[in-house]
């Protein structure tokens, strides 16, 4: 039978925000064309039908209250109100059709509207 020791409590580290590869070149094409950028920053704002709406901006200054992750050499930076919504999700960059954009693979989701503009967790 195992023994249960005490230990202190450790703070544990958000589960990482990632970019896939796909995403990331283009972030990085999209950063040397427009001349300036340190990285990406996430987030999430209150609005839509389902509650919450992601928030997508390149970064020229940083704010030392941001998270900062790396992936695939480009910086991602999540604000502290938007970090408990965006753990563990990777943002990836998608062609369907005649569409392309960036997709949310966000696990903490739990319903999208049905126009897949907000999202419920």
């Amino acid at each position: 039978m195992a023994e249960v020791i005490d230990a202190p409590e450790v703070a544990q580290a958000p589960a990482a925000v990632t970019l896939s590869e796909r995403a990331a070149v283009h972030v990085q094409k999209f950063l040397a064309k427009r001349g300036k950028g340190v990285g990406l920053r996430l987030g999430v704002r209150t609005t839509g039908c389902s509650g919450m709406a992601y928030k997508l901006e390149f970064v020229d200054e940083t704010s030392s209250e941001d998270t900062r992750f790396e992936s695939h050499g480009v910086a991602i930076f999540v604000d502290p109100k938007s970090l408990p919504y965006l753990q563990g999700m990777e943002l990836d960059y998608t062609r369907e059709g005649l569409n392309e954009g960036f997709k949310f693979n966000n696990p903490n989701e739990k319903d999208r509207c049905g126009c897949g503009e907000s999202f419920r967790v």
